[in-house]
C-alpha cells in the first residue's frame, strides 16, 4: 500500500487490492477502536483511509463512508437503548430530535448533491476543510466544557434547525454520522445531559443518513458499493467490533492525551486529502 496516491478509478478495489479485504477489516478495527475511545464511531478516520491507503476517489470514498456509517449507527442504536441510556431518559426529548431533523433531513440532501455535483479536485479541498472543523469540534468538545447557553421558545428552535441544517451538509459531504458535532449541539443549545445527548444523536444521524443515501443511490458512482461489497461488509463488521472493543477502554487513555492526538491525526490527513 502505497500512501496517499488512490487513482480515482472505477474499478473494483478488491481486484486493485490483494488481501485488501483482510486489510479492510484490521483497518475498520483500528478506525473504530479510535472512536470507541472517545464514544464516536469513528467515521471521520475513515475517511482518509479510504482515499489515501485503498485508492478511491473523492465521491466514491463518501459514499462508502456514508454506508459503513450507517451500519454502524443501525447496530450502535439499539445497543445503546437496551445497555447504555434506556429508551424511558431518552424518549421525554423527542422534541429536541424532531427540531435537529427540521434542518438536518434538507441539509443532508444538500450536502449530497453538492458532493455529486463538485469537480474531484474540488470535493478533495472541501473533506480537507472539514477534516480540520471536525479535528476543532473534537478538542472544543472533549478539552473544553460545553455548557447550555440557556436559549429557549421560538430563538432554540429557529438555531435547532440552522444548525441541525448545517451538520447534515457536512455529515452528507464526508459520509460521517455527525456525531462529533451532533452531541456538542445538543449540550449547548438544549442543556440536556452529554450521554441523553449521545443516544439522541445516534436518533437523528440515522434518518439523516438514510436521506443523504437515498441522494448519493441517484448518482452514478453509487456502483462503487454493488463492486466493493465484500470490501464495505468487512470495514464495517471491523468498525463495530473496533467501537465496541473502544467502549469498553473507554476513559483508560487520559483524553489530555488522546484527544490532541486524534486532533493532530485529522489534520495531518486533511493536508494529505488536500494535496491529493
Amino acid at each position: 500500500m502505497s500512501g496517499f496516491l488512490g487513482t480515482g478509478s472505477e474499478e473494483s478495489v478488491e481486484h486493485q487490492w490483494n488481501g485488501s479485504v483482510q486489510w479492510a477489516f484490521l483497518a475498520g478495527a483500528a478506525v473504530g477502536l479510535l472512536g470507541g475511545l472517545i464514544g464516536l464511531g469513528g467515521a471521520e478516520f475513515r475517511l482518509p483511509l479510504l482515499i489515501g491507503i485503498f485508492g478511491f476517489a473523492a465521491l466514491q470514498a463518501v459514499i462508502l463512508n456514508k454506508a459503513m456509517s450507517l451500519i454502524v449507527v443501525v447496530t450502535a442504536l439499539p445497543a445503546r437503548l437496551v445497555g447504555g441510556e434506556p429508551w424511558s431518559a431518552v424518549s421525554p426529548h423527542w422534541a429536541v430530535a424532531v427540531n435537529l431533523l427540521a434542518g438536518s433531513l434538507l441539509g443532508a440532501w444538500i450536502g449530497a448533491s453538492w458532493a455529486t455535483r463538485m469537480r474531484s479536485a474540488t470535493l478533495y479541498r472541501v473533506l480537507a476543510v472539514l477534516l480540520v472543523l471536525i479535528a476543532a469540534a473534537l478538542a472544543a468538545s472533549h478539552l473544553g466544557r460545553v455548557e447550555s447557553v440557556g436559549m429557549s421558545g421560538a430563538p432554540q428552535v429557529i438555531a435547532g434547525v440552522a444548525a441541525g441544517m448545517l451538520i447534515g451538509v457536512v455529515a452528507a459531504l464526508m459520509g460521517v454520522a455527525g456525531g462529533e458535532l451532533l452531541i456538542p449541539t445538543i449540550v449547548l443549545l438544549f442543556g440536556l445531559d452529554i450521554k441523553v445527548a449521545g443516544t439522541l444523536s445516534l436518533a437523528v444521524s440515522l434518518p439523516t443518513m438514510l436521506v443523504a443515501f437515498s441522494r448519493y443511490s441517484r448518482d452514478a458512482s453509487f456502483v462503487v458499493l454493488r463492486q466493493n461489497s465484500r470490501f464495505v461488509l468487512a470495514m464495517a463488521t471491523g468498525s463495530v467490533a473496533g467501537a465496541v472493543a473502544g467502549g469498553f477502554l473507554l476513559g483508560v487513555v487520559p483524553s489530555v492525551v488522546l484527544i490532541p492526538a486524534l486532533c493532530v491525526l485529522l489534520i495531518i490527513s486533511a493536508i494529505k486529502v488536500w494535496r491529493h
